[in-house]
């Protein structure tokens, strides 16, 4: 049985990249901080769009028969 690495969901990591927007919009950051603030604010970016990707397959995954709405189970790739 293999782990699943736990990552934030959606609204936590959107949250965390309005504050650091904030702090980098705000200027006081030295250049350090800044652009390490900037290397967090691109990896909770893109697991923003990883989350919203599998999202929208698994929405495309819902398909009508008879009628009715049914949906079609989803696996997740292993990473």
């Amino acid at each position: 049985m293999c782990a699943k690495k736990k990552t934030p969901d959606f609204e936590t990591s959107l949250s965390q990249l309005e504050t650091m927007v904030n702090q980098l919009e705000q200027g006081e950051l030295s250049l350090e901080q800044s652009l390490q603030t900037f290397e967090q604010g691109v990896r909770l970016t893109r697991e923003c769009q990883s989350i919203l990707a599998d999202a929208e397959q698994k929405v495309q995954m819902l398909i009508e028969q008879n009628g009715e709405l049914k949906e079609v189970p989803f696996d997740l790739p292993e990473e």
